[in-house]
């Protein structure tokens, strides 16, 4: 992963996509989110959705697993480059979490990431605060999902 230093405003980045299928959507909700619309065809059918559908925590979760791969991925190349990758930290939170539209049985959503502000911390020297807006956007090109996330993200030099 780039350095904060590395990292524009601006910068957009395809982080993948996910098909929900109905066996998903149910193993998910069983565990996680047991609402009717969510285990059910026919209740899914019958309830304001119209169908089968994945709980908003599936379609987060489905993106945070994708945004975790493209990371290593890019970790991947940049160290078959011969390129020092930085060790991002944690995240200090989320806002504006959207579910803008129901996802139903057999949707793919296409998650794109991308950078909106970036800071120093103020309260760890070294590090700084990368924020993003995550989106995503099914097959007939609808947005479904919105988060917008931050990041602390160390600068050149903190031991990465």
């Amino acid at each position: 992963m780039p350095f904060f230093e590395e990292i524009e405003v601006g910068h957009r980045r395809e982080i993948g996509a996910y098909t929900f299928t109905a066996e998903s959507i149910k193993t998910f909700a069983a565990k996680f989110d047991p609402q009717r619309f969510h285990l059910d065809d026919e209740e899914g059918k019958n309830s304001l959705f119209g169908g089968l559908a994945a709980s908003g925590w599936h379609v987060g979760s489905a993106c945070m697993s994708l945004l975790v791969a493209d990371g290593q991925r890019l970790a991947r190349e940049a160290v078959s480059r011969g390129e020092e990758v930085a060790v991002w930290g944690p995240s200090p939170g989320f806002r504006d979490l959207r579910w803008i539209r129901p996802v139903l049985a057999g949707d793919t959503v296409t998650y794109v990431n991308v950078v909106i502000d970036k800071r120093s911390s103020a309260s760890r020297p070294g590090w700084g605060i990368l924020t993003a807006r995550t989106t995503g956007t099914n097959q007939r090109g609808e947005d479904v999902y919105a988060i917008t996330a931050s990041a602390f993200v160390p600068m050149r030099g903190n031991g990465g």
